[in-house]
């Protein structure tokens, strides 16, 4: 039996000035509270991603909850950001394995654990670049297959000040790209990222892949993906 951490990862992407709403929904089904990114989408298509208009700012809200309000919680961000509508934007939600900070922990075999990850299909690639090269990473997902990707910015106060995603130092000079993928496609993809952008290099940047659980927004893609024919992106 393994003890792992009772608690999950909710990533929301709307459009600018709908975080709030979303942090509110979330404090009214259980969570703590959330950390908004400013950021914004690429998609395959000039005008458009995921229905989305290219040239709106958006704004992802990362929300660390108890497992156990899984679902009230997410009924309640798809409710709140109407993100069952297309365009208006998408929810994700990985498992998270470990935790400082807060001491609690589930008891859970290894099968389930695996099992739970591998429901949704989908795994989120998380590369974290220097600041300027983001685009390089969204090219190469989309040489790949991907339709595109949603961008976040480090923002610091302070020459020595950083701030943290998933538990890495994340400078004002960094830049951050997470790409949706179906999970038969994930390898392709970070390939193409690799190569692209030089990750192997020192210093170039770091790319890592999390296991998605549960998502809303994407109903097309996930019938595609079902179907085998869909690679796509956050």
């Amino acid at each position: 039996m393994n003890h792992i951490s009772c608690y999950k990862l909710l990533i929301t992407v709307v459009r600018k000035g709908r975080a709030k709403t979303i942090v509110k929904a979330s404090k009214e089904a259980g969570a703590e509270g959330g950390t908004t990114f400013i950021g914004k989408g690429i998609g395959i298509y000039e005008k458009k991603f995921w229905g989305i208009p290219v040239n709106q700012d958006k704004e992802i809200v990362f929300t660390l909850f108890p497992e156990k309000i899984i679902d009230p919680l997410f009924n309640a961000v798809t409710e709140a950001g109407r993100l069952e509508e297309t365009g208006q934007g998408i929810a994700l939600v990985i498992d998270v394995t470990n935790l400082a900070g807060i001491a609690h922990f589930c008891d859970l075999d290894a099968k389930k654990r695996h099992n739970m990850q591998q429901a949704s299909g989908f795994e989120l690639i998380v590369t974290v670049v220097n600041k300027g090269n983001s685009e390089a990473v969204v090219s190469a997902s989309k040489r790949a297959g991907a339709e595109g990707g949603t961008i976040l910015y480090g923002r610091g106060t302070g020459i020595h000040e950083k701030e943290t995603l998933f538990s890495i130092p994340i400078e004002p000079e960094k830049e951050v790209v997470l790409t949706l993928i179906a999970a038969d496609k994930t390898e392709a993809v970070l390939q193409a990222i690799r190569q692209d952008t030089g990750l192997d290099e020192p210093g170039r940047g770091i790319a890592f892949v999390l296991p998605v659980d549960k998502t809303t927004g994407i109903k097309r893609l996930e019938a595609e993906a079902k179907s085998g024919g869909a690679v796509f992106s956050s």
